[in-house]
């Protein structure tokens, strides 16, 4: 699973629009706009997801899910759970 933050995350980490994204992804550019403003993991045709996912890893990023750690280290984002301890 992905999740549009996680995608909009990606894009800023390569330096790239939705246009590039969409070009080498081989997926209009409509749909990476609905993937990106989805609300938590993105929807779409399981098709389109893999196709941006492996565009993605084509370029070095790695998508982290919940509790899993990164293969092969790098820069990468992870957002952390929320914490409950005061400052």
């Amino acid at each position: 699973m992905m999740t549009s933050a996680q995608l909009r995350a990606a894009r800023a980490l390569l330096g790239i629009d939705q246009r590039e994204l969409a070009e080498i992804s081989g997926v209009s550019i409509a749909t990476i706009q609905r993937m990106e403003s989805s609300d938590g993991n993105v929807r779409g045709v399981v098709e389109s997801l893999t196709k941006v996912v492996e565009a993605l890893n084509r370029r070095g990023v790695e998508l982290i899910n919940d509790n899993a750690q990164s293969q092969n280290g790098g820069r990468g984002v992870r957002l952390k759970l929320a914490d409950d301890s005061p400052l």
